[in-house]
């Protein structure tokens, strides 16, 4: 059956206008995962690294509870510079998602002996994971160094001191030159406990 032109033409047009709306959906969506993985850790949930003169953080301690079922442990843990913070990221591996419990701290005394722990810088942050358990439980080697972790060119995070899990929590201190305001916040696929700290003025 033949379509009259003048029913035909603004059905064509139709046609197009949608073709032309998906295609350019599908580019905006390829723009935004491409410039998410220039943007640090944060690419993973397509977010773009907090702008400097805005860092969305404060100093008072920042917390998170695990999922009931966590049971992970910490594989790696990385300090890298980002523009107007610097980023302290523990990668755990293991079931469920993980708690946190990240506050300056007078000094850094480690766990179970009580002894301090030097670390470089004016301040440090004590980051207690929550939702962890030892290697033999969760099949997860646990990260260890030996020495501190560091990274060039940060402008906050002097070193991350890791001290590995006692009594259900694993504990990393990070010096760092100043109290300067921080967050901390969760990223999956891996699971990452990632802490931003704002560069010192």
């Amino acid at each position: 059956m033949r379509v009259p032109l003048n029913l035909a033409v603004p059905a064509l047009a139709v046609s197009l206008a949608l073709v032309s709306g998906c295609a350019q959906k599908g580019s905006s969506d390829t723009a935004s995962s491409s410039a998410g993985a220039t943007a640090g850790e944060t690419s993973a949930t397509g977010s773009a690294a907090p702008d400097p003169a805005s860092f969305p953080g404060d100093t008072q301690p920042d917390t998170g509870t695990a999922s009931d079922d966590a049971l992970l442990t910490v594989s790696t843990v990385r300090v890298a510079a980002q523009d107007g913070f610097d980023q302290v990221v523990f990668e755990l591996g293991g079931t469920g998602t993980p708690g946190w419990d990240v506050r300056y701290v007078e000094e850094a005394i480690e766990p179970g002996r009580g002894e301090p722990v030097e670390l470089e810088g004016d301040a440090v942050l004590q980051v207690g994971i929550t939702g962890v358990g030892y290697p033999y439980d969760t099949g997860i080697e646990e990260f260890s160094s030996a020495g501190t972790v560091t990274a060039t060119g940060t402008g906050s995070v002097t070193e991350v001191d890791f001290l590995a899990t006692f009594e259900g929590t694993t504990t990393a201190f990070i010096g760092t030159r100043s109290q300067a305001p921080f967050r901390v916040h969760l990223l999956q696929d891996p699971q990452r406990v990632v802490v931003e700290v704002a560069h010192a003025g």
